[in-house]
């Protein structure tokens, strides 16, 4: 999927990704360099108006690390219909998932990889 955001957006994602929150650090080293069964991973995406946390594009999967803040977030369910449309899923795990089971979370992330039928 090539997109060909404002630079605006493209500023803030690097911005974010310099300025990483723990959990989402510690999900990165998991992800980063195709170490889940040689699935890429990209972080900090701007897509469509929106930055997502993590992105498999060849799976479509959007991995998102959310704080407190999203919590019944309108904003996320409407972001997650935008995705939806465009066939992508959506796996939102909280901050404290992250960093009290981080091997959970990546076999939660696994499982679904591997229903896409891309499993490696």
């Amino acid at each position: 999927m090539r997109h060909n955001p404002p630079p605006v957006h493209r500023s803030r994602a690097r911005a974010m990704r310099a300025d990483a929150t723990r959990p989402e650090a510690i999900l990165w080293q998991a992800l980063r360099d195709r170490q889940l069964e040689g699935f890429k991973f990209r972080r900090q995406v701007p897509l469509r108006g929106y930055i997502l946390d993590f992105v498999c594009f060849e799976a479509r999967l959007i991995v998102e690390v959310d704080g407190h803040q999203h919590a019944d977030s309108e904003r996320d369910v409407r972001r997650d219909a935008v995705f939806g449309a465009d066939g992508f899923r959506v796996l939102r795990f909280w901050n404290d998932e992250v960093l009290t089971n981080a091997e959970g979370v990546c076999r939660a992330i696994l499982a679904e990889l591997q229903n896409t039928g891309e499993g490696r």
